[in-house]
């Protein structure tokens, strides 16, 4: 299983990191080890003072697919989800100026969150679902699918272009903006149109 990873899909967050707006998906990947494991907490790497949490919604695959077209993406996945791509912004920032690649900041043993997993045909339309992080009860990310600057069906598509698909693998499908820094014993809680799919405590 891959995780794969879309960034700046959300035009307010790549205002609010004042980063250019991309002419195509940025793509990155995180191991199967980035994975917090259900019921463990996340544990705040020593090499970082400024992790920052990244609500997303996942696709997961359910087929094996290459050189995708977008108007038969649809088939390649049932299942939406949603989790957290955690971010050590202190390491992205000094790699960024340096213009080296940013895993050491986005794929870090315990940087991926996967929540639980519904049914798509529960979310009618997948171009405006709602979803929320909390953090100790207060909302702290809002995002709803119609903002993405790439729909899921044209991100399988450019994807599977230069990553053969495979049953398993996730797709996270950018972050809206909010980001912000998460501290030991922070709760975060994350919502799919009022549906909890996952908890995880910070240490």
């Amino acid at each position: 299983m891959k995780i794969i990873c879309i960034g700046r899909n959300y035009a307010k967050h790549i205002e609010e990191l004042e980063n250019e707006r991309p002419e195509e998906p940025v793509i990155f990947l995180k191991p199967d080890t980035a994975v917090v494991q259900k019921q463990f907490p996340f544990v705040i790497p020593e090499f970082s003072n400024d992790v920052h949490h990244e609500v997303e919604v996942l696709v997961k695959i359910n087929k094996v697919g290459k050189y995708i077209d977008a108007k038969f993406a649809h088939k390649y996945y049932d299942e939406i989800g949603l989790g957290i791509d955690f971010t050590a912004r202190d390491v992205q920032a000094k790699l960024k100026e340096k213009g080296l690649p940013w895993e050491k900041a986005k794929a870090f043993d315990g940087s991926a969150v996967i929540g639980d997993f519904v049914s798509k045909s529960e979310l009618g339309t997948l171009d405006n679902i709602n979803f929320e992080l909390t953090n100790n009860g207060a909302v702290v990310q809002q995002g709803n699918t119609q903002h993405m600057l790439w729909k899921i069906d044209e991100l399988i598509a450019y994807i599977s272009q230069y990553f053969t698909l495979r049953t398993g693998d996730v797709i996270f499908t950018g972050t809206p903006e909010g980001v912000a820094k998460v501290s030991r014993e922070d709760v975060l809680e994350g919502f799919l149109e009022g549906r909890k799919l996952f908890k995880v405590q910070v240490k």
